[in-house]
């Protein structure tokens, strides 16, 4: 099983998905080890990055899940489209969706350092975003081992 745990930035995609890869005994993968440095300068200087930019990224990330069945993966995946090209190929893919409001990540957001990502490209994540219809849903004003839990409970199901 693979599963992606998506959401915008500031969401706990890595802090849950951390701890969901080691309840199930699972890899982990940050998404955001794999952007180009491109990429990363463009959202260092506060720029979106388009679907042509996110493209070879997404592509990259299906091929690491590929080749490694049982994996957690954190990553944005905040359109249909990009969550369609990180599955692609693959037996069995699961989708968590940690969602908040904007006032609650912007809180987290302004709370903590992100490598590269500021705080200003929140509002186009939130525009961008596509929620996913088949996902596992979790409320994030939750705490981290609350999150587990329901993602835990609805993964058992």
């Amino acid at each position: 099983m693979t599963i992606v745990v998506m959401g915008v930035s500031g969401s706990g995609k890595t802090t849950i998905g951390k701890l969901l890869a080691t309840r199930l005994g699972c890899r982990f993968l940050d998404g955001d080890d794999f952007h180009t440095p491109e990429n990363v300068a463009k959202m260092a200087a506060g720029t979106p990055l388009t679907d042509e930019d996110r493209r070879p990224w997404l592509e990259r990330l299906n091929r690491e899940l590929a080749a490694r069945p049982k994996t957690v993966l954190a990553c944005s995946a905040l359109k249909e489209s990009y969550r369609q090209i990180l599955s692609q190929g693959l037996d069995d893919c699961r989708i968590v969706h940690l969602r908040g409001n904007i006032e609650l990540i912007r809180s987290r957001l302004e709370q903590r350092k992100h490598r590269y990502m500021p705080a200003s490209l929140l509002e186009s994540q939130f525009a961008s975003l596509e929620p996913p219809d088949d996902a596992i849903e979790v409320d994030v004003s939750k705490d981290a081992p609350q999150c587990l839990e329901a993602i835990a409970a609805r993964l058992a199901t």
